[in-house]
């Protein structure tokens, strides 16, 4: 099986670091369309177009299953991708709402995500769909955090701890009772030790790689790999080559040797 992993930048590498550990005998083709993001800043007619072209460039590369790993895309765009290419399609906005369905037992679900993730409801939604009430929280100092490696660094504990305690506070106030929070950024998985820690013992976090990783075993039925299995792994990005390679490690947790330029337009 050959799997296509698409994000606007390197966030959804975070996800294909999951499916490796899940799935490491599969194929995988990933594309950061890094010369177009943040997606977050353009209209929803312009991410589809985007996101769009970027679904058809990994198909077009023999991707025979694709994870929108990318929640802007995945929020605007969703339909469109699934209109468009003539393979499954799986978006990491469901992925995480099923994983929340799955963990709650009050029904109150917690949400921390980028700015326009938040904006566009798209977690909320998902979960109404599901019978579940969320309450989402924008924490746009995450992301560069994030990609300055600031991982384990006082700053970062200090933001997190401030975004954490107002969230707290104010579903508090909204009158939830949360007992699931979903890391609604592919960003957040590298911050997630930091984020348990701060957040009470009775609230569990959900991973949105973690999970799409996983709903993409459950949905492909992959028999379990050899001891020894063999993969193809290209990577591809729109600008910024470089800095793809040397940001993109960090996000895998491995190396990557590699990555080709390609050029989809404007």
């Amino acid at each position: 099986m050959n799997i296509g992993v698409f994000d606007s930048g390197f966030g959804g590498l975070t996800v294909l670091r999951a499916l490796l550990e899940k799935l490491p005998g599969q194929d995988y083709v990933y594309l950061g369309d890094t010369a177009r993001l943040p997606y977050g800043a353009k209209s929803q007619a312009t991410v589809a177009r985007y996101a769009v072209s970027s679904a058809g460039f990994l198909v077009d590369q023999g991707a025979e299953y694709l994870v929108i790993a990318c929640n802007t895309a995945s929020a605007l765009a969703l339909d469109e991708i699934r209109a468009a290419v003539p393979v499954p399609v799986l978006g990491v906005i469901e992925t995480g709402a099923n994983a929340a369905q799955a963990s709650t037992k009050s029904g109150d679900v917690l949400v921390i995500a980028t700015a326009a993730t938040v904006e566009s409801h798209a977690y909320a939604a998902a979960c109404k769909q599901r019978g579940m009430r969320a309450y989402e929280k924008a924490c746009p100092l995450l992301v560069p955090l994030v990609e300055e490696g600031w991982i384990e660094h006082p700053v970062t504990e200090e933001v997190l701890r401030i975004y954490l305690d107002e969230l707290l506070a104010e579903s508090a106030r909204a009158g939830l009772r949360p007992d699931t929070l979903v890391l609604g950024c592919t960003h957040y998985p590298l911050l997630r030790a930091q984020i348990e820690r701060k957040l009470p013992a009775g609230i569990r976090v959900i991973d949105s790689a973690d999970a799409t990783a996983t709903q993409v075993a459950g949905a492909l039925g992959v028999p379990a790999p050899t001891d020894d299995p063999q993969s193809e792994r290209s990577f591809y990005a729109t600008d910024s080559v470089e800095k793809f390679r040397k940001l993109g490690t960090r996000f895998l947790g491995q190396p990557i040797e590699y990555v080709q330029l390609i050029d989809l337009g404007g």
